[in-house]
Formats: structure tokens, C-alpha cells, sequence
């Protein structure tokens, strides 16, 4: 590790092959932690380079314990998290809306190391148990359209590298590796972004891939559509910027969309939104981003047309539905 570290100081980049082979070794534990945080903190100083997450992204999927579904027309719907926005889980609920639309979803999702409550928090708040028993995964997907793959229980190969992301608390790479490395290989993916510069190294690194992406970044630095700023929105094909307006939406306000802060406050909020009783802003963002998954699945459809979706999903307690379900099945 002294040599990497060197050539790192040194302003210099990795190959793909040295990146995938550090984090193997990584995984290994033949490093010590202090190396380690040091490793992590060089790429919080410095762009990480489309070679170098495309041999962590290799390393990940190489050591992680595949789940292959009977089908992988499915999408998974995520942000890189480390925006410091604190606000409710608006991706995790946008998951039950686009399910209960009728489009598939397997997330894959992990507990907040930057955030109060990440996916997997808020998740086990709300009585959801994790599983990688594929059996139990498929019949979630078959019977409430969704299921969750929470990473520590298919990257057990990482399980050296938590407590030392926990105790830097700070946004690290993994951030960009967790969207980018589910272990069901999913056809469709909604990452969103919280910037430009990373927006635009996803999409060099799944251009030449089998996925079909969207990409998302709203100005003011959130990971998602979060209708505070315009957004941009990247695809394999497009690149466009929309403003909420543009799509029938009011400008809403940073505390509008805050999460609270304990993971009880963010489950409290996920269930009044999914019982129809969150507030006209919560609502309006998470369906927006649903929208957003179901027109990557279904491109043929308009926005509007996917919005109107989300909307119906939402009002007409079928994402409740989704998960009362899910929570049972």
C-alpha cells in the first residue's frame, strides 16, 4: 500500500487493473486501517477517474455474492448519498410509487454513513427484514413488485471496510461504487447525482454497458429531483435540463423536503407519506423522481404521462399497498 499511496501523493492516477486489485486487497484485510482512510481520503482531495471506479465497480461485483432474479427487467433507484441535505428518504419512497405503478424494482441500499438515515435504516424502521435468501427476494418481487438487496449481506467481503467509512463520517468513494454495484444486475438504473462532475463519470462508465440509465442532478447540489433548483437529466442518448415548472411542478423549499433527525423522525414522515398524509412538497418530490424511474423503464410514455403514474400510485395508497405487501410476503 506504501507504493500506491506514494504514487497517489504524487498526483498520480490508478489503472483499472491497480484500482481492482487495491480494494481485493482492501477486502482482504491486508492493509491497516489507517492506510485505508488514508486511501479513501486521497479521492475526497482529487476526481476519481472513470479507470479507477471502473476497477472498484470490477473488484465489487467480482466479490459480491450474485443474485440473479427471473428476470432482471427491473430497476433500481438510488442516489450516491454525501450531498449533507438531510433530507427524508425521497428515492426509497419513489421505490414503493414506482412499484406500485407497476414497474418492478429491486434497490439495493445500505445503512447512512454521511446521512442520519440511509435506505436501510429507514427501512428496518418500518419492519422490513433484510434477506439474501434469493427464494424469499423473488416472492417479495413476485408478490408486492419490489424487494430490497441491503449491501452488507451481498458485499460481505466489505465488512472490514464499514467501521472505518463510520468513524471518517465523510463521504467516500463507496458512496460512488453502492448505485453501480447490485448484485441482481439490474436492466435499469435511476442514479441520481450531486454533481455535474459525477454525473458525467456514470455516464461514461455505463455508455458501453447493457444498462439502460438516467441520470439525474438538481443545481443545488441534491442527489435526486429534489424541484428546489432546475435539474439535468442524462441518458445514454439525451442530455437535457428541465426546471419544475416545465413539468407542472411549483419551486419548493430546502426545508420543505428535511428528514428530521433520528431515524424514527424519517420513518415517521416515510409512513405519512405513504399514507397519504405527507405534505404537498414531500409528496411532489417523490413522485417526481418515481416518474423519473418509470419513464427509464418506459420510454414510449411522456413524463407527464409517468407523472400521472406516480401521482396515481401514491394517492391511490397502491405504494401503501406495496408495502403492506412487502412487509408480509
Amino acid at each position: 500500500m506504501k507504493a500506491i499511496l506514494n504514487q497517489l501523493f504524487e498526483h498520480k492516477t490508478l489503472s483499472r487493473e491497480q484500482a481492482k486489485e487495491v480494494l481485493v486487497n482492501i477486502t482482504s484485510e491486508k492493509y491497516n486501517s489507517s492506510q485505508v482512510a488514508a486511501f479513501m481520503s486521497i479521492f475526497l482531495m482529487r476526481s476519481i477517474t472513470v479507470q479507477e471506479l471502473s476497477g472498484f465497480q470490477e473488484a465489487m461485483l467480482d466479490l459480491c455474492l450474485k443474485t440473479h432474479f427471473d428476470s432482471n427487467e427491473t430497476i433500481d433507484i438510488v442516489g450516491t448519498g454525501g450531498d449533507g441535505k438531510d433530507t427524508f428518504n425521497i428515492s426509497t419512497l419513489a421505490c414503493f410509487v414506482t412499484a406500485g405503478a407497476g414497474v418492478q424494482v429491486t434497490k439495493h441500499g445500505n445503512y447512512g454513513v454521511s446521512s442520519i438515515s440511509g435506505s436501510s435504516n429507514v427501512l428496518e424502521a418500518i419492519g422490513y427484514k433484510f434477506t439474501n435468501d434469493k427464494g424469499i427476494l423473488q416472492k417479495q418481487l413476485d408478490e408486492a413488485g419490489i424487494c430490497f438487496l441491503h449491501a452488507p449481506l451481498f458485499h460481505p467481503a466489505m465488512k472490514s471496510v464499514g467501521p472505518i467509512r463510520r468513524e471518517l463520517g465523510i463521504k467516500t468513494f463507496f458512496n460512488m461504487l453502492g448505485p453501480i454495484v447490485n448484485p441482481c444486475f439490474p436492466k435499469y438504473q435511476l442514479l441520481g447525482v450531486y454533481n455535474l462532475e459525477m454525473a458525467r463519470l456514470y455516464n461514461y462508465l455505463l455508455q458501453n454497458t447493457s444498462v439502460d440509465y438516467t441520470i439525474i442532478n438538481s443545481f443545488d447540489g441534491y442527489d435526486e429531483v429534489s424541484l428546489t433548483s432546475d435539474f439535468k437529466v442524462v441518458t445514454k442518448n439525451t442530455e437535457q435540463v428541465i426546471k419544475p415548472s416545465d413539468i407542472g411542478f411549483e419551486k419548493i423549499q430546502q426545508q420543505d423536503l428535511y428528514g428530521g433527525q433520528t431515524v424514527e423522525a424519517a420513518a415517521k414522515i416515510f409512513m405519512e407519506v405513504l399514507n397519504g398524509n405527507g405534505t404537498i412538497a414531500q409528496n411532489a418530490a417523490v413522485c417526481v423522481n418515481a416518474a423519473m424511474a418509470i419513464h427509464c423503464v418506459k420510454p414510449e410514455l411522456s413524463l407527464q404521462e409517468c407523472i400521472a403514474k406516480a401521482k396515481e400510485s401514491l394517492e391511490s395508497k397502491k405504494a401503501l399497498n406495496v408495502y403492506k405487501k412487502l412487509i408480509t410476503s
